[in-house]
Parts: C-alpha cells; sequence; structure tokens
C-alpha cells in the first residue's frame, strides 16, 4: 500500500518560469492599471525586451536568471504614463521587478515554452530602448537576422515607431543589421542561380553606357540576354523617398535600353528560390524573342 506524503513547501530563488509568469500576473492585475482604466477590465499581457530575447536564445541577451526586472508589454488602457513603469511584484516574486511598457497597439504574440511572448522585431525595440552600449546593440540586432529569427526590415519600422533611429548609437547598428541583411540575400541569390541550373552571370556589376554616364549598380546580368537582377532591401530609412526615385529613375533607363530588370527581394527568396529561379529563366528565354537591347559596359562594383 502506498502513501501520499504532502510535500515541503519549496525554499530557495524563484525559477526563470516563476519570475516570468509573476510578472505576467502582475501585468494583467488591476494593480498594474494605469489611472483612469477601468477595474477588472481583461488586459492582455506578454512578455518583451531581454526577457522575450532570452526566450529567443539570443546568445546577445543575458540569460534570464541575470536579469533584474522583466520587461512587460501592455495595451494602454488610460492616460499615457510615459514608456513604462517598474513595480515589485509579488511575494512569490520579490527577487525582480516588472517593467511594464505600455502601447496602443498590441502585436500578436508567439507563445515559448507556454508563455506569451512579443515578436522578435517588438522585442528587441523594447530593449535596444533601454540600452546606451552602441555595441551591444548592434550584436543583438545582428544575431537577430544572423540566427535567423527576422528579416531587418520588420526590426527597421519597429524602431522607426519607437523613434530611436534618431539615436546615433542606434542608426550606426542599423548599418550593421542592413549589412547582414543583405548578405544573407545575396547568399540566397548564389544559391538560387547555381541550385536551379542558371547561367552564371556578371556578380554585382555596374552598368555604363559606353562613352555616357553611369546607370548604376545591379546585384547580377546577363549580358548576352540583356536581363539584370536587383535585390530590394525594402527596409524604410531616412531618405527612403529619395532613394525610390533614384531606383525607378535607374529602372527605367536600363528598360529604354532594352535591358530587362527582374525585381526581387529577401522575403521571395526565402519563401521559395525555385519560384524566383522560374521567374529570371523566364526573363532569359523571352530576351531571345526581343529586339536587341543597346550595348552598355559591364564594370566591377
Amino acid at each position: 500500500m502506498t502513501h501520499e506524503v504532502p510535500l515541503p513547501p519549496r525554499t530557495g530563488l524563484p525559477t526563470s518560469e516563476e519570475r516570468l509568469r509573476a510578472a505576467l500576473l502582475y501585468a494583467q492585475s488591476d494593480a498594474a492599471a494605469p489611472p483612469g482604466a477601468l477595474p477588472g477590465v481583461d488586459r492582455c499581457a506578454m512578455i518583451t525586451g531581454m526577457a522575450a530575447l532570452a526566450l529567443n536564445c539570443f546568445s546577445a541577451a543575458p540569460s534570464l536568471l541575470d536579469l533584474e526586472r522583466i520587461d512587460v508589454l501592455v495595451p494602454d488602457l488610460g492616460e499615457p504614463t510615459g514608456p513604462g513603469a517598474d513595480a515589485p511584484l509579488p511575494a512569490a516574486c520579490a527577487y525582480t521587478s516588472a517593467h511594464l511598457v505600455r502601447t496602443r497597439v498590441l502585436p500578436e504574440p508567439e507563445e515559448i515554452t507556454g508563455l506569451p511572448v512579443a515578436p522578435v522585431p517588438r522585442a528587441l525595440a523594447d530593449a535596444v530602448a533601454q540600452l546606451p552600449d552602441g555595441e551591444h546593440v548592434r550584436r543583438l540586432l545582428v544575431e537577430a537576422v544572423r540566427g535567423g529569427h527576422c528579416e531587418p526590415q520588420p526590426v527597421v519600422r519597429e524602431l522607426t515607431r519607437a523613434r530611436l533611429l534618431a539615436l546615433p548609437h542606434v542608426a550606426d547598428a542599423v548599418e550593421s543589421l542592413l549589412a547582414e541583411g543583405r548578405a544573407l540575400t545575396e547568399g540566397l541569390l548564389y544559391e538560387m542561380v547555381f541550385g536551379h541550373g542558371l547561367p552564371d552571370p556578371c556578380w554585382n556589376v555596374e552598368l555604363r553606357v559606353p562613352g555616357g554616364p553611369h546607370l548604376g549598380a545591379v546585384d547580377a546580368y546577363w549580358p548576352d540576354q540583356a536581363v539584370a537582377v536587383e535585390i530590394d532591401a525594402g527596409t524604410p530609412r531616412t531618405g527612403a523617398e529619395a532613394a525610390w526615385d533614384a531606383y525607378t529613375r535607374k529602372r527605367e533607363a536600363l528598360e529604354q535600353l532594352g535591358i530587362t530588370v527582374v525585381h526581387v527581394t529577401a522575403e521571395k527568396l526565402h519563401e521559395s528560390l525555385a519560384q524566383q529561379a522560374a521567374v529570371v529563366r523566364t526573363a532569359l528565354m523571352a530576351a531571345c524573342e526581343m529586339e536587341p537591347a543597346e550595348y552598355v559596359t559591364v564594370l566591377p562594383r
């Protein structure tokens, strides 16, 4: 015969999961409501900031046990009260504090270990907002792309929304983010060409009318068929409108010379290399039925 023996209360520091759950419970309680909010109103909450990055296994983020506070994203149900508020957690988790980050638009959370967690781009923005160290910001942003957590575009959108791009150390880190994203996209472009039997193009070249002006740079160019491929970063940045106008003028100039420009994005390459390869192959085949393009000089970029 077996006997049920009650276990003694556990002592010692709370686990990471207990701290996270306590922070979420506090954020959903009436005690965490901003002034003017109705009591008892259901409030969604999700882990964000460094804690969310730690849950996503970012090596550049501290471990959950090393975090002194846990950022929790909550909807702004009352008058604006600033970017966040620190509050001690209940006694069950008194070794840390919850930092409430209020927002008028709550993103769709992801679930990690059964907990609601802000998407990586939003979590990055909330973490970066608290970091004065540019090198730490750079490591986080680069890891987000290199580790396959997200694309650069949504990260920059969140940083723009939070008005963080005006900070020099964040703007510098974004340059590294975009460079990392472009390097990975170029790798996908190489994989598309060589993995799907396309002819080898001239890579990363400048096109120029002989004796005339430069036409601009393209990522791949097939001189015999006069087909060019250009990667669109699609990232909103300072001066984006002027950059788009310059791209439009370049594309129109190339097409007036009979050069076919195939426009690809990182998202399209990630979704289906085979589909993008088919688009390029179709352009190469169609070139045989078109009027010969004007001769252009191909120069290394």
